[in-house]
């Protein structure tokens, strides 16, 4: 496990972040002249938030279907998005819904959000001598992004951390420069804690940032603030911890501080009412347990499949994901799917039909 998580580590630390289904170091376990089955090509693209689940799920899934061969390039939401949508690709992945112009400007009829996964986002920071686990409340996060706390020392931020000794060091902003859906689940938060956020940058894939340099994925960001002391961040929480970044304590709706976890994500998910085209918000949810920076990772893939053999292949796989795929879940620091949830996304799966019949009966 040690072995494999190294191998993980090495991709996102190079930043590697196409990927196919023998990518990062994996091998073919295929044995020649048992394989039958014609083989076919899926091409995928968007969420680098769902790439290191998604990574390892591509390799499992090779194991028991060697001739189904999966290349999903970890290009941001938007980027996803936009290639679903003008069917340059066989399905996408994203972390902020599409809107209801972007469903209907879609090439291909009817896109599906199935839901891959869900996690929560860390708030990692680079502060020489500071603890790994600084206190950092919603309104003061939103003003470090606005640009108007600009000192780690700043009083607002001690204040939430008495008896820690905090430098007077400039504080660097990191953000997203590519369309992405971390960006969306980030931006959908503060916007739901400073009303002056959302004002003036508001919540989407990609904004107009008030302040700091910009990281292109997860791993971008990541990069900028490991190598840039005073730096702030936010990367989904496999990112924060593969990379060994300090994150910070938020304060969720009912006043606990919470670190981001496992536990807080699904608990967010509970508590949320996800309607039957499952696009939802789960962030700044109620509840003492759970941690507010908090989203879903969707699957977009069209209800209406034109090529039998690729939308089969591509069904099969996601109902797999929703299924067996969720065991690779929680060692990668994402949440499994909730059993009620996956019982919805059966059925969403076999509305999906190819030359007018359904390919999962």
């Amino acid at each position: 496990m040690l072995r494999k998580k190294g191998k993980f580590l090495t991709c996102i630390l190079t930043g590697m972040l196409a990927l196919s289904i023998v990518g990062c170091g994996a091998q073919n376990p295929s044995t020649p002249g048992k394989e039958t089955a014609a083989p076919v090509n899926l091409t995928g693209a968007g969420s680098t938030f769902v790439y290191p689940l998604l990574n390892q799920q591509i390799e499992e899934y090779r194991k028991t279907n060697p001739s189904i061969t999966i290349n999903y390039q970890g290009v941001g939401s938007g980027a996803g998005i936009k290639q679903v949508s003008e069917q340059t690709v066989d399905f996408g992945a994203t972390d902020g819904p599409m809107t209801d112009e972007q469903i209907k400007g879609a090439k291909g009829g009817t896109i599906l959000h199935i839901p891959l996964t869900l996690g929560a986002e860390a708030v990692t920071y680079n502060v020489p001598n500071a603890p790994k686990n600084l206190k950092i409340a919603p309104t003061v996060l939103a003003d470090i992004f606005l640009g108007k706390v600009t000192n780690w020392n700043d009083k607002r931020i001690a204040t939430d951390n008495p008896g820690i000794s905090l430098p007077d060091l400039k504080i660097t902003v990191a953000h997203r420069s590519d369309g992405s859906g971390t960006t969306y689940i980030f931006s959908d938060y503060l916007s739901s804690v400073s009303p002056e956020w959302l004002s003036k940058a508001g919540k989407g894939t990609s904004l107009n940032w008030p302040a700091g340099v910009g990281g292109k994925g997860n791993a971008g960001v990541a990069g900028v603030v490991q190598q840039t002391p005073g730096a702030i961040g936010y990367v989904e929480l496999a990112y924060a911890v593969q990379n060994s970044l300090a994150f910070g304590m938020m304060q969720n709706k009912e006043g606990k501080w919470l670190a981001p976890s496992l536990q807080g994500a699904s608990a967010a998910a509970a508590a949320a009412k996800i309607p039957d085209d499952m696009r939802v918000s789960i962030v700044n949810a109620p509840g003492a347990e759970v941690y507010p920076i908090a989203g879903f990772s969707w699957a977009l893939i069209y209800q209406d499949q034109k090529d039998k053999a690729k939308g089969t292949a591509l069904v099969n796989f996601l109902n797999w994901t929703i299924h067996d795929g969720q065991n690779l879940s929680e060692a990668l620091q994402y949440a499994k799917l909730p059993t009620a949830l996956v019982s919805r996304e059966e059925t969403m799966l076999k509305s999906i039909t190819t030359q007018g019949q359904p390919i999962l009966k």
